[in-house]
């Protein structure tokens, strides 16, 4: 039996303890030679209704845990003296690696599954130009209209039928108002705001100075990063929340790049500012998330790996508590769909181009639905301000931010219920559901 509060390390003395971050995980990895997809440390999935059993089996075992609930991941040291970290809304703990050694999941355990932690990174591509925000002015601004005012006319002309002639002005004008994605979602022409619904972004976190979102949105805000405050300093989260709950109006001549832009911005960061992150820093950001009541989660992240029991319980725990979780498909394409995404109670978005194609990276497979990530105009950092990314990540926000609106309409529409809407009011496109599930999300009306 390991002793209570061991800890196992790389070759080169880093922790691979409960407390440790991702980076330092990651580091570690690197110069042990051992890189790979593995943190070094386990996951453990409780059977359903036993995690109070599964959290005493730990504590019979010899092992110190602490709750998920009570801890603030900011403080470095704030696990120095846990050997597992449970996390009871979802029935999940994270053993040390030395600790696992420990475990006796045998007879009758409480544990239904142990796997190895995962390092899970973006889920965007790194398209030459893509990745980089950019301070935008007039003429970047006008460049980019002009870029999609194509897109955007034959995205409208298919919705009302087609050959109905327009003048220049009101193209220009119909594409000030927005960007080609939430033109193609329908989210211009909704009623609807994403007021009264709380949607949680699990990602790198939150510029939080940002001139386009005012503080009173933000519901809540959490770092599962040790020592990392929430703030974003990598880029990822901000834009995504923008895609998702950016603004209605913003500063002309911006287009409207934002669809629940009333809705409550929970922000979780479990991605570092180097866009790194493991399992259980995600599994932590679904636990607090669902504690929260947050009706929709958005997760552009995830690993090549097969399906995640852990991912799966959290995703079951989420819809059985109201909470729908969208996922990023991923963009290594042709691989099969990507880590959590590919888990059944998770819905998994691909992502398009502006010619409502399927982008050329989103992995396949399990895929329920699609929504714009190509060329995706969003918030990024300041003071760039605005910025472009392409990836199935760019694609999940604009479902999560239809999810919300959807979830205003009627308060059944909640958890699989939810689901469902999102999949029967999808746009049809002529392409397999393999592809592209049941089509283009679309927002109600």
């Amino acid at each position: 039996m390991a002793v209570k509060g061991a800890r196992s390390s790389y070759d080169n003395g880093a922790s691979a303890g409960v407390g440790a971050s991702s980076d330092a995980l990651l580091l570690a990895a690197i110069n042990s030679g051992q890189v790979g997809w593995e943190t070094g440390r386990s996951l453990v999935t409780f059977k359903e209704g036993a995690t109070d059993a599964g959290v005493q089996e730990l504590e019979a075992s010899g092992l110190n845990v602490a709750n998920a609930n009570d801890v603030d991941f900011l403080g470095v040291s704030a696990l120095d003296n846990a050997d597992a970290l449970a996390f009871p809304e979802i029935g999940v703990a994270l053993v040390s690696a030395d600790a696992v050694q420990s475990l006796d999941t045998t007879g009758q355990s409480a544990v239904a599954v142990r796997e190895r932690e995962l390092f899970v990174f973006p889920a965007d591509s790194y398209f030459a130009g893509a990745q980089q925000g950019y301070a935008a002015t007039d003429s970047d601004l006008s460049e980019y209209f002009r870029g999609f005012l194509g897109a955007a006319t034959a995205i409208r002309n298919d919705i009302v039928g087609g050959d109905q002639p327009t003048s220049e002005k009101e193209d220009a004008e119909a594409l000030l108002n927005a960007t080609w994605g939430l033109i193609a979602c329908q989210v211009p022409s909704s009623k609807f705001s994403g007021a009264g619904i709380k949607v949680a972004v699990l990602d790198t976190g939150f510029d939080f100075t940002h001139p386009d979102f005012a503080k009173a949105r933000i519901g809540d805000q959490k770092s599962f990063v040790a020592g990392q405050e929430v703030q974003d300093l990598h880029g990822h989260g901000t834009h995504c929340i923008g895609t998702a709950c950016g603004p209605k109006s913003p500063p002309a001549p911006t287009p409207r790049y934002g669809i629940a832009y009333e809705s409550s911005i929970f922000v979780g960061k479990v991605l570092s500012n180097t866009g790194s992150g493991t399992q259980a820093q995600v599994l932590a950001g679904m636990n607090w998330a669902i504690a929260a009541g947050c009706e929709v989660i958005s997760m552009s992240l995830g690993s090549p790996s097969p399906v995640n029991a852990a991912y799966t319980a959290a995703g079951r725990a989420a819809l059985d508590r109201g909470c729908l979780i969208v996922a990023a498909a991923g963009n290594m394409a042709p691989n099969p769909t990507g880590s959590p995404a590919n888990s059944p109670t998770i819905m998994s978005v691909a992502a398009l181009d502006s010619d409502l194609r399927l982008s050329s990276f989103t992995q396949r497979g399990k895929i329920e639905i699609a929504g714009p990530g190509r060329d995706v105009f969003s918030s990024v950092p300041m003071p760039a301000r605005y910025g472009t990314k392409s990836g199935t990540s760019m694609a999940t926000p604009h479902v999560a931010g239809c999810a919300a609106m959807w979830a205003q309409t009627s308060p059944n529409l909640r958890g699989q219920n939810l689901w469902r809407k999102l999949q029967e009011t999808a746009r049809r496109l002529p392409l397999p559901a393999s592809q592209v599930g049941a089509g283009l999300v679309q927002a109600p009306q």
